[in-house]
């Protein structure tokens, strides 16, 4: 059946427009749509796809980065900036890693790399058309919503549903208890991808000499003990969302695996001579500061160029007050139901107890003061004395000299000072000590100017 035949017999389909000066790609292009019921225009320069545009509604555009009248990223930005619910993939040259993170930064929806894989091609083009349209609402359930009003609040909300539009890499930061997860899996529930898996790795509690089988699977016979095959983090993310919380634990050995992994899309088990192809979205979030890393040779500049294609901050709850009621009953409701018991009502007093507080630990502490309230009060309702915040608003009252972030740091200088004297000076024994690996401890000493 000829191409032509084949789309008189499906009747309307969606519509792509194809941009590239090599005829032979387009035709390619073209025909592996037409097989997927998609309809296709093909233009041959910038020209002449901002005259499709202007006079077609499309679904998806896949463009060449280099045209014979300009750049492929003029048509991201232009189409960014005039058709907002239009998803635009790239396609670049073999290895050229700079120029798929820019059209990321200037708003593509994806990219592929040249030569095409069909494969990939069809992975692509399937995720952007399972895009909502902009006037659509997304559907988060109620525990996994970003609860609140204020103005922090609502620019990370609002940050949120235009990132899950696309498959750039989103790098979450902020203090811990924050919500970075959270974050994250509104992300992936908010995208095209919200039917698929939603895969959250711990990256700091995985063993250095089990990075590589974890994440990237392992063959039959591949070492000591690998009595079957089996799937690493990445094939059980497939089609989905892999999400790497403490990014910053990585070894150097494992990041450049890493690179390698999200930059060709593609990934080899342990024990095996073939590479499969992976179709994940990537979102990685750290507590540390990434950039430091870099400059202390701790963490791949290439690698953090990656992943930092988006760049989204959780705010403290310090930042969003007026919250802390919302937030306070939300979550108290939540424990009651499991404790199978009504919902206790907080005091005025408790109230202004918690908008005082400082929450070192952000909503991860609220959610811990509450439990812990909810199972002592011994009232009728919470009252201050069941919220036992009187050691933290002391210490912020200590601290009332000079900024919370001085008094925390003056308070974890001491903390992993005692811990190195009782361990005799073995950093190795101090983080166990503390309940952190390693290289969050050498991390934190750096930080501190704890080196010298």
């Amino acid at each position: 059946m000829s191409l032509k035949s084949e789309r008189r017999s499906r009747g309307e389909s969606k519509r792509v427009l194809i941009v590239d000066d090599e005829a032979d790609i387009r035709e390619l292009l073209d025909l592996t749509l037409a097989r997927m019921g998609l309809l296709a225009d093909c233009a041959g320069s910038l020209a002449e796809a901002r005259h499709f545009l202007a006079t077609q509604r499309y679904h998806l555009c896949l463009t060449d980065m280099r045209l014979p009248d300009g750049e492929g990223l003029e048509l991201v930005r232009c189409i960014s900036e005039t058709v907002e619910d239009l998803p635009v993939a790239v396609i670049t040259a073999h290895g050229s890693a700079e120029n798929a993170v820019c059209a990321l930064k200037a708003g593509a929806f994806d990219y592929i790399a040249k030569p095409v894989s069909l494969e990939q091609l069809r992975g692509l083009i399937k995720s952007a058309l399972e895009l909502p349209s902009m006037d659509e609402t997304g559907s988060v359930s109620d525990t996994a919503t970003l609860l609140g009003a204020s103005p922090a609040v609502e620019q990370v909300r609002s940050l949120i549903e235009r990132v899950a539009r696309s498959q750039a890499p989103v790098h979450i930061t902020g203090e811990s208890g924050s919500g970075k997860e959270l974050a994250a899996r509104m992300i992936h529930t908010l995208g095209a991808r919200h039917s698929r898996p939603f895969v959250p790795v711990n990256c700091g509690a995985i063993p250095d000499n089990l990075m590589e089988s974890e994440f990237f699977g392992y063959r039959k016979g591949a070492f000591t003990g690998a009595d079957t095959d089996r799937d690493g983090f990445f094939r059980a993310a497939d089609g989905g969302t892999l999400f790497l919380d403490e990014v910053a634990e990585l070894p150097l050995s494992m990041q450049v695996k890493l690179l390698r992994a999200i930059q060709e899309k593609r990934i080899r088990k342990v024990g095996a001579t073939a590479e499969e192809n992976v179709d994940v979205r990537l979102i990685c979030a750290t507590h540390q500061d990434l950039k430091l890393l870099v400059e202390q040779k701790l963490f791949r500049q290439d690698l953090f160029y990656r992943l930092n294609v988006i760049e989204l901050r959780m705010p403290s709850l310090r930042e969003c007050r007026e919250d802390i009621p919302l937030l306070a009953q939300h979550v108290l409701g939540r424990l009651a139901c499991a404790a199978a018991v009504e919902v206790p009502p907080l005091s005025g007093a408790s109230l202004a107890a918690l908008e005082a507080y400082p929450f070192p630990g952000n909503v991860r502490e609220l959610e811990n003061i509450l439990e812990r309230a909810l199972a002592l009060m011994s009232g009728a309702c919470i009252d201050p004395v069941d919220l036992c915040l009187v050691p933290a608003q002391s210490a912020c009252s200590a601290a009332a000299s000079g900024s919370l972030q001085d008094h925390l740091d003056a308070v974890e200088r001491q903390a992993i000072a005692e811990a190195l004297k009782e361990s005799g000076n073995n950093r190795t024994a101090a983080a166990r000590l503390l309940g952190v690996t390693f290289r969050s401890l050498r991390y934190r000493m750096a930080r501190l100017g704890m080196n010298d």
